[in-house]
C-alpha cells in the first residue's frame, strides 16, 4: 500500500505536467480500420492495485456480441493496456491506444491513476471513456469521461445521508484516509451532506492511512461515543478495523463502510468479527443470487469466468452502453461519430442502477447517484435497503 500511495501522491503533479506537454491539437483520424470497430481500455492489471474484473466483464460482452454477429457485421476488437499502477506506463498506454491503435472510443477501464493523468489528454483528442470503475475525482469532473459507478465521494455522502435520515443517528464520526488529490473530493462530499440536512460530523479524522494501526481509531470513536462510524478503507483496512472493533468491544457502534468493502473475501475473513457491518452498494448488489435484475449479467459471467463483483458489474455495464451507442449509428463508425452521439446520448435506463447513465455535452459527469445498502450477518451480505437510495443533494 505504500507504493500505491506514493503513486497517487504523483497524480496532481503529473496531471499537470502531461497537460503542458500537450500540443495544442491532438491529431484524430477521421477514419478507422473498416474490418473492426476498436475500443480500448487503461486497466491496472498488475501493480500494487488491480483492477482486472472490469475489463474482463468488458470483453465478455464484446465477445456476445462478435459471436452474434458484431455491430453492422463488423467485430470488436477490445484492446486492454495494463497501466501497471504506474503514472509513466498509464500515460503511454492512453497515447498507443489513442494515436497508435486508433480506437473510437474506451469502455470499461478501472485504474487508480488513468482519470488524473489522460482526462486532459482524452479531451484534447476528442476520443472519449464510459469508465467501468470511476476512482479518482477527475473521472468526475472531467467533459471526455463518464463513469457508470457511483465513487467514493458521493458514496461518502450517501452513507452519510443514510446514517442520518434512514437510521436517524446524531453522532456521527468520520474516518477518511486522504490520497492523492482526493482530499477536496471527500470535503465536498460532507459539505453536500451539511448543506443538505443541516447537521455536521461530530468528528472528522483524516489522517488515517492504509497502513494505520485501527486500535486508536476504534478507541477514539468509543471515547466520543459514536452513532456510527463511516471509514473509506480498502478491504484489507476495513478488516483490521473490524477486528479492532471487536477486540475493543466496540461492535455497538453502526460501522458503515465506502462500495470497496463490499466483497466475498471480506465476508469470509471477517465472519463474526464483521457482524452488523454496513457498505455502500454502487449497483445492484451482486451477492443476491436470487435477482432476476442480474440474471443476464450472471450468467453471461459465470460462462465467461469471469469473477462476480462490483468491479465486473461496472465493466459489464460500461460494455453495454458502448455497444447501445455504436448499434444508434447510421454512419461510419468513427472517433467523431462515437463523440457525438455519446454527446447527445439520451439517458440509459438500466435495472441494475438506480439512475439512468449520462453522457451529454458537459464538464463533467455523474449520472449515478443511486445506492443500495448490505450489512454483514452471520458471515454473508443482506440486503438492509429493499429500494434505492438516491441521494438527494448535490456534489459542486
Amino acid at each position: 500500500m505504500n507504493s500505491v500511495r506514493a503513486a497517487v501522491t504523483l497524480l496532481a503533479a503529473l496531471t499537470l505536467t502531461t497537460a503542458c506537454g500537450l500540443p495544442d491539437k491532438v491529431m484524430t483520424p477521421s477514419s478507422v480500420d473498416s474490418q473492426t470497430i476498436k475500443i480500448g481500455a487503461v486497466s491496472s492489471l498488475s501493480g500494487p492495485a488491480t483492477f482486472p474484473d472490469s475489463t474482463s466483464a468488458a470483453q465478455a460482452v464484446f465477445d456476445q456480441i462478435n459471436d452474434s454477429g458484431g455491430i453492422g457485421g463488423r467485430k470488436i476488437d477490445y484492446i486492454v493496456v495494463d497501466d501497471k499502477g504506474d503514472p509513466a506506463a498509464t500515460a503511454q498506454a492512453a497515447r498507443s491506444l489513442v494515436t497508435q491503435k486508433h480506437v473510437v472510443a474506451l469502455a470499461g477501464s478501472a485504474s487508480l491513476l488513468d482519470c488524473a493523468i489522460n482526462a486532459h489528454f482524452y479531451a484534447k483528442a476528442g476520443v472519449s471513456a464510459i469508465q467501468g470503475v470511476g476512482v479518482d475525482p477527475t473521472c468526475f469532473e472531467s467533459s471526455a469521461i463518464s463513469p457508470v459507478n457511483v465513487g467514493p465521494y458521493l458514496s461518502t455522502a450517501e452513507n452519510l445521508y443514510y446514517a442520518s435520515e434512514v437510521l436517524k443517528l446524531s453522532r456521527i464520526c468520520l474516518f477518511i484516509g486522504i490520497y492523492g488529490n482526493t482530499d477536496e473530493a471527500y470535503k465536498k462530499a460532507v459539505e453536500s451532506w451539511s448543506d443538505l440536512t443541516g447537521k455536521k460530523p461530530l468528528m472528522e479524522d483524516r489522517t488515517i492511512k492504509a497502513e494505520s494501526d485501527p486500535t486508536p481509531f476504534v478507541l477514539r470513536a468509543k471515547k466520543e461515543r459514536c452513532q456510527a462510524a463511516l471509514y473509506n478503507g480498502t478491504e484489507p483496512s476495513v478488516i483490521a478495523m473490524m477486528k479492532s472493533a471487536k477486540q475493543q468491544n466496540a461492535t455497538d457502534i453502526k460501522w458503515i463502510m465506502t462500495s470497496a468493502a463490499y466483497t466475498e473475501a471480506l465476508a469470509k475473513a471477517l465472519g463474526k468479527n464483521g457482524e452488523g457491518l454496513y457498505t455502500n452498494a454502487e449497483f445492484e448488489p451482486f451477492t443476491r443470487t436470487d435477482s432476476p435484475l442480474l440474471s443476464d449479467w450472471r450468467k453471461l459471467l459465470i460462462g465467461k469466468n469471469v469473477p462476480l463483483s462490483s468491479f465486473s458489474e461496472g465493466g459489464y455495464l460500461a460494455a453495454k452502453h458502448i455497444v447501445e451507442v455504436l448499434k444508434s449509428l447510421d454512419g461510419p463508425i468513427t472517433r467523431r461519430s462515437v463523440t457525438e452521439a455519446l454527446k447527445s446520448l439520451q439517458p440509459i435506463e438500466s435495472e441494475m442502477t438506480g439512475t439512468a447513465y449520462e453522457f451529454g455535452d458537459a464538464t463533467e459527469h455523474h449520472s449515478n447517484t443511486a445506492g443500495k445498502i448490505v450489512q454483514l450477518r452471520n458471515g454473508g451480505w443482506h440486503v438492509v435497503s429493499k429500494d434505492w437510495i438516491r441521494y438527494p443533494g448535490k456534489i459542486d
